[in-house]
This record gives structure tokens, sequence and C-alpha cells, in this order.
């Protein structure tokens, strides 16, 4: 842990309504973010999704927070079933320090919102850091769509490979129209990669997919051509519930 970390982690814990915006997109690039923890999960109905979005969001709101924590955000994904978890922490030790002293009943306020949803498939997060973003020329527009794209790569050498190599070969551009930003993570043992693309609607990711991102074009063409990367497939996202430091 570094100075500005224990300096950070021992500061007075803050609430929601200190410093925080809520129901908006997380700000992918801001400097103070030193980790980020990705998860997916399985709300199966679109009843079951707004559960766990309202009732998870909820019980953050109602927790004081510490100020290493910088995000906790949830998307409802456009197949009316999947639920995306996105958070920021300035590093891993503020967030290992929260979940070991952490005792204002989130984990039982959180436990009872998802048994309250019904039947949701729960995954544990992965650590990830930002690596690189591909970001548009010109202005960006405004988010209202998230794409997330995973691969598992065979090491950290791989996932690297694979992230400069579409860089390069896009020119460094986010490219489509309605595209933002692709903001590529790699998972702290470089098994993953995920990229947080934004979007300005799902309609618009969607052509993207039926013209330069087409199987055999030359961005699959690329993917397919690495060692060590398999693509996972991707999944769109909309509607942020949750919570954001200003």
């Amino acid at each position: 842990m570094t100075s500005l970390d224990a300096q950070r982690s021992a500061a007075p814990v803050t609430g929601p309504g200190d410093g925080f915006v809520t129901d908006v997109f997380p700000q992918v690039r801001r400097p103070d973010a030193g980790t980020v923890l990705i998860s997916e999960w399985d709300a199966g109905s679109p009843e079951g999704q707004r559960a766990v979005l309202d009732g998870v969001a909820r019980a953050w709101e109602r927790t004081p927070l510490p100020a290493g924590f910088l995000s906790r955000v949830l998307f409802a994904g456009t197949d009316g079933r999947s639920v995306l978890n996105y958070a920021q922490w300035t590093s891993d030790a503020a967030h290992r320090e929260f979940v070991r002293s952490e005792d204002t009943g989130l984990s039982e306020r959180t436990a009872a919102a998802l048994k309250a949803a019904g039947e949701v498939t729960v995954s544990e997060p992965a650590r990830y850091r930002l690596y690189r973003s591909m970001l548009p020329d010109g202005d960006p527009g405004t988010p209202g769509c998230v794409v997330r794209v995973a691969f598992r790569t065979t090491g950290h050498d791989a996932a690297r490979g694979l992230v400069d190599g579409l860089l390069d070969l896009l020119g460094g551009v986010q490219r489509g129209e309605g595209g933002i930003a692709s903001h590529f993570h790699i998972s702290e043992d470089g098994t993953r990669v995920v990229n947080y693309s934004e979007w300005t609607d799902p309609e618009s990711h969607a052509r993207q997919i039926g013209t330069s991102l087409q199987a055999g074009g030359p961005v699959m063409s690329f993917i397919a051509s690495l060692p060590g990367v398999e693509p996972l497939g991707f999944r769109r996202y909309a509607t942020p519930r949750g919570l954001v430091r200003v």
C-alpha cells in the first residue's frame, strides 16, 4: 500500500449523499481508479433483473463508504435477464480492507435483496486494471449503452498483444456511428480481457456488428489469428443503477 492509499484508507467514511451521484455511467478513465471489479449475474427474467438492480443499489446507498470507494454501478442487460456489475476502487488494498472490516450490514442487505429477486446466479467479481482505451476522433457522445466484450487469454503477453494489436489495426480510434469509446481491461492474472465499450444506444452497436465486425472481416480475422486468445462473445447493457463518486 502506498502512503497515499494509506491516507485514503484512514479517511472517514463517506455516505452516498455526500459527494456521489446516482444512476449514471461511471468515469472509466478516472485517474484515481487503481482497481476494477467486474462480474456478470443472471437474474432469470425482466422482473428479477429489476429487483436485483433496485435491491442491490438500495443496499449500497444505505452503506457508509470509505474514501477508497469510487463507484459501483449495475447495468441491465438488453436480454432482459443479465446484470453487469462494474466497480472502481483506488486500490486493491482499499477494497480488501473494506471487505475485511465491513460491519454495516451490507452483506446481509445484499443477500436479502438477491433472495427477494428469486433465482439469481451470482458470480464473484474478478479484479482488473484498465490497460488502454480507444477514443473517438472528435467530441465523444453521451453513453446510452455499454457492450461487454470478453476474451480468454493464456497470460499477460497474450492479453496485451490482443489489445495492442487491435488499437494498431484501428489506428487507435473508436469506429462506428454511435461508438464512443472502448476501454480494455486485463484481469489480475492475465487470463481475461474485458472491453467495456460505450455506445450511444444498443442499435448503433448492432449496426456495427452487421458491418465492420462481421466474421471474416479484418477485425475478426485478426483476433482469430492470435495464439492464446479465445473470444467469449458480447452482451449489451443499459440503465445504470448505482453510485459514482464525483
